[in-house]
């Protein structure tokens, strides 16, 4: 930042700043943000009145503790023009100290004299006002003051915090000319206030130093003969406690200091033991006030302690079992176990209730009861990180991480939370700039009807609030008092007027950082208490943050991850389903919610009006089984379309796996590839079904009854295990049956049984006569978990017959002289159903595949026509050559016919058969391009059949 004199750039933005204008960017966030509280608080820089206190305790701790830190610091600035300021916590200065001491004659009043407030609600922008205001070590350079008087100096300032509590007690400022500006004043300004801090320690020392010897001086008349330690009466050493015990007695004692009240209660110990806690004021002969805690031990012929004083008040209920925490830094309720009560008190003032005879008292603690106050407030804080670590993050859905940490901070550390994620992150997208998006994902709190903006709906936030600020500066953002909170307000007026009229008063603004990016931010609202938010709650506010984001960033980093290997997995997926008539067919498609994995489907349309219908499941999850699987769905589908036989199909897949194993392993991958799958072959035109598994649950075939039943298939080995063979089951299905297949994920799972399962399957398809498309909405309701653990892929195809009337067969000898009987009775059958276009064509096919039968082949001949969405001819033999397409040259008398027949038809092929083969053509069912005229003039070309 630039300095007046050595740059124009603060002058010139606070110029601008002042006529309305935007300096974003061009101003650091703090001084910015100091100067829009200024001008909602109504400050004019010509005018900023400060208001003088004559009442401070210019003699209190804070003074006492930075007297001797202010005079060293006078004498190492001797001579120079640095002036020195100490102010409490409220701004109202306490001490100036001047380098050159005759400034004191020419400087203001409110520049040399104790007792201004320079708050930043009075002053503007300044050192201890904005100090106090974002709480920690602040610089202000000339123009950078709001008001005009201080455009000629600079200051650095930093709060002076008490160690125990953490609370700022005040501020210590250094003034001086700007062109005097050193970045190493910084340090030595923080070690003066470390020094500070220190002493303020050290005092807390002495007053429960004070608070012992009390305590010792009440307790001197110890009777003859008791244990003592450093000749003074023993503490809980030597009681037969163990440091489980000690523990326990420490943490319910502190909270007894924190009460400040006289008290006797009874803390259950492990193994059903009782101990009586009695607390009772004391003071130190210097006034100093606190309280101390003794236990009630035993006697050998007692089990457990008993009070006989009817002066004993019951104290709270004992407490849970509390984890240890230490307050930060020395507590000074804390007492070493020093000296023990003696079995009846001298009568001391101020004594709360009496052992009973022949039980000893020993002291547990003493201490004032602020200090108990801190030590419980501490404790409390790291059992609320620690159940933190365990609650935040339990899954890794974005929504839900971000609700856990609202849950955990609500009502403990505050009453409302609001969470605001960038839209890219809900995507699991790293935002490009966290500020720009912003979708209010959770709003939770201690009742319902609070109006903050609802959750799930887009945020539009002003640079001036403390969300967008804290995601600016990467730091947080306490606003104690949120009826003075300029930038807050001029969000929504009135939106904000309707929150504070519930009672809202005090925000934290925490980023939500992680691995140096910014998720979004989280905003804690504190209503019933009336103290506002302070340092130990903006740090704890912020660890919780930290520790939330860290998940947030696991959660989103997963749903990005999720989101690729489902976009991947879709994509292998069929993107639809081939027209065909030989069934009717539905899907789902389900991925785990936690990871995806390797589950597959497919419709594979097959000559003779056939279809195949396959499932498989690939071993693991993430990408490389999305991967594999769109591999094994590529190989299965070719396979199939070679007309291979089920059990031939899985026989290939199963080498292929073997292979893709063997591969992994080679390139040192620690993927292990496996797969099951279930092939289905179903033929319309005699209603025949083959199946074969391998490792594949079988399908549930429900028929047109409403009888439902999982077929006995036998069980071949998973694909991948090499060596073993596939075996099949053929079956007849009547028209209308519905074959149901799916992976395991439908059925199976770590906490379902797998027969009731089944039973919900055959419930969901007992109905007759309902669609696929109905059978998977009942089958998905019925059977599939609320939160699948594992992919799910379902296939319910409704089965077909192909009408006997459009099915025409004819069993020939093997003779060529009959190949022209079986043109013309093909003219009749095509006449018959109407398909005169296609007459000449068919008629060439026919002539070519019926003379290579017979030349090629061997008795039995058949041919077939099949009136689909295409005609199919068919011409099947006993051989197993089959015929091979090749280019005639010029001179060669024959080798045109199969270069013919693959001119005239959509496709064409060869399939074996347990008696031979099939050869077979497909027509399309109207007239081919050029019309017959054209197929003739090429068939004169070629030598006759």
């Amino acid at each position: 930042m630039g300095l007046v004199g050595a740059d124009i750039g603060p002058v010139r933005a606070r110029e601008e700043f002042l006529r309305g204008g935007t300096v974003e960017g061009t101003v650091r966030s703090p001084i910015l943000d100091s100067w829009q509280r200024s001008r909602s608080l109504g400050l004019a820089p010509e005018s900023c009145e400060l208001p003088y206190r004559p009442d401070l305790d210019l003699d209190g701790r804070l003074v006492r503790a930075a007297t001797p830190v202010l005079d060293r610091l006078q004498a190492r600035f001797a001579g120079r023009n640095m002036n020195v300021s100490l102010a409490d916590g409220h701004g109202a200065v306490l001490q100036r100290r001047f380098g050159d001491t005759s400034l004191v004659r020419h400087l203001a009043a409110i520049q040399s004299v104790p007792g201004f407030v320079f708050a930043e609600e009075f002053a503007g922008t300044n050192g201890i006002g904005l100090a106090l205001a974002e709480r920690q070590l602040i610089n202000v350079y000339g123009a950078e003051h709001f008001a005009e008087r201080s455009q000629a100096n600079a200051c650095a300032a930093v709060p002076v915090r008490d160690p125990l509590s953490g609370r700022i007690e005040g501020v210590l400022c250094f003034g001086f000319p700007p062109t005097d500006a050193d970045a190493a004043l910084n340090d030595v300004i923080s070690r003066a206030a470390g020094a500070i801090e220190r002493r303020l320690l050290e005092q807390s020392s002495t007053r429960e130093r004070a608070l012992l010897q009390a305590y010792l001086d009440a307790r001197s008349g110890a009777p003859a003969g008791e244990a003592t330690v450093d000749g003074q009466p023993g503490g809980l050493a030597g009681s037969g406690l163990d440091w489980r015990d000690e523990m326990i007695l420490k943490e319910r004692a502190t909270e007894l200091i924190s009460a400040a009240q006289r008290a006797a209660v009874e803390v259950p110990l492990p193994g059903g033991r009782r101990i009586t806690l009695l607390s009772r004021p004391v003071t130190s002969p210097s006034g100093v006030e606190g309280v101390v805690i003794e236990a009630v031990l035993p006697s050998p012929h007692q089990h457990l302690a008993v009070l006989t004083t009817a002066e004993s008040a019951p104290g709270p209920p004992a407490p849970q079992a509390l984890a240890p925490a230490p307050p930060p830094g020395p507590l000074p309720g804390s007492a070493p176990e020093r000296p023990a009560a003696p079995a009846r008190p001298p009568g001391a003032p101020g004594t709360a209730g009496q052992p009973a005879d022949g039980a000893a008292g020993r002291l547990v603690l003493i201490g004032e009861p602020g200090v108990g106050t801190y030590a419980v407030a501490a404790r409390r804080r790291l059992e609320l990180l620690s159940e933190a670590s365990t609650r935040i993050g339990t899954t890794l859905d974005v929504s839900r991480t971000a609700r856990e940490l609202a849950e955990m901070a609500v009502p403990r550390l505050a009453d409302y939370v609001t969470i605001d994620l960038p839209e890219a992150v809900l995507r699991g997208e790293e935002p490009t700039d966290p500020r720009a998006g912003l979708h209010r994902t959770v709003v939770h709190g201690i009742r319902d009807d609070c109006p903050f903006y609802p959750a799930g709906e887009p945020v539009d936030l002003r640079p001036s609030t403390p969300q967008l600020r804290c995601l600016a500066d990467g730091q947080p953002v306490l606003e104690p008092d949120l009826r003075t909170a300029g930038g807050w307000i001029a969000q929504d007026p009135a939106h904000a007027r309707r929150l504070l009229g519930h009672d809202i008063h005090s925000l934290i603004a925490v980023p939500l950082l992680a691995r140096g990016i910014a998720l979004g931010t989280a905003s804690f609202y504190r209503s019933r208490d009336p103290a506002p938010f302070g340092d130990d709650d903006l740090s704890l506010a912020q660890e919780l943050g930290t520790r939330a984001a860290i998940c947030i960033d696991n959660a989103r980093r997963f749903t990005r991850e999720h989101a690729m290997v489902l976009a991947l997995q879709r994509s292998l997926l069929p993107q639809s389903i081939p027209e065909q008539n030989a069934v009717e067919v539905a899907h789902r498609y389900m991925p785990a919610e936690s990871r995806v994995g390797g589950d597959w489907f497919d419709v594979i349309p097959l000559s003779g009006t056939r279809v195949a219908l396959v499932v498989g499941d690939v071993v693991g999850h993430g990408v490389h089984a999305a991967a594999t699987m769109g591999r094994l769905r590529t190989a299965a589908r070719n396979f199939a379309e070679l007309d291979f036989g089920p059990d031939e199909v899985l026989t290939h897949l199963d080498n292929l796996v073997g292979r893709l194993d063997r591969d992994e392993d080679t390139a040192g991958s620690t993927g292990i590839i496996g797969a099951t799958c279930l092939y289905v072959l179903y033929d319309p035109t005699t209603r025949q079904c083959v199946m074969a598994r391998a490792g594949h649950p079988p399908p549930a075939l429900a028929r047109p009854d409403g009888t439902v039943t999982f077929p006995e298939l036998p069980a071949g080995p998973p694909l991948g295990l090499g060596g073993l063979p596939f075996e099949t089951a053929e079956f007849t299905l009547p028209e209308g049956s519905r074959l149901v297949l799916y992976t395991d994920g439908l059925v199976g799972g770590r906490h379902r049984d797998v027969d009731t399962a089944l039973d919900q399957l055959r419930g969901a398809l007992a109905p007759p006569d309902r669609p696929p498309e109905e059978t998977c909405e009942a089958v998905v309701r019925a059977v599939v978990p609320e939160h699948p653990a594992d992919d799910i892929a379902l296939l319910v195809a409704r089965t077909h017959a192909l009408d006997p009337g459009r099915i025409a067969t004819w069993d020939l000898p093997a003779d060529p002289a009959l190949v022209s009987g079986v043109r013309a009775a093909v003219t009749r059958q095509l006449a018959a159903w109407g398909l005169h276009d296609v007459v000449f064509a068919t008629e060439l096919l026919l002539s070519e595949l019926v003379t290579n039968a017979i030349r090629y082949g061997a008795a039995p001949i058949q041919v077939r026509l099949l009136h689909d969405r295409t005609l199919i001819c068919e011409v099947s033999d006993a051989g197993s050559t089959a015929p091979r397409l090749r280019h005639a040259a010029g001179t060669d008398e024959g080798g045109r016919g199969l270069f013919l027949v693959a001119q005239l038809a959509q496709a064409w092929g060869t399939r074996y058969t347990s008696g031979g083969k099939v050869i077979w053509a497909e027509c399309a069912l109207e007239a081919p391009a050029g019309g017959p005229g054209a197929a003739a003039a090429y068939f004169d070309d070629i030598p006759a059949l």
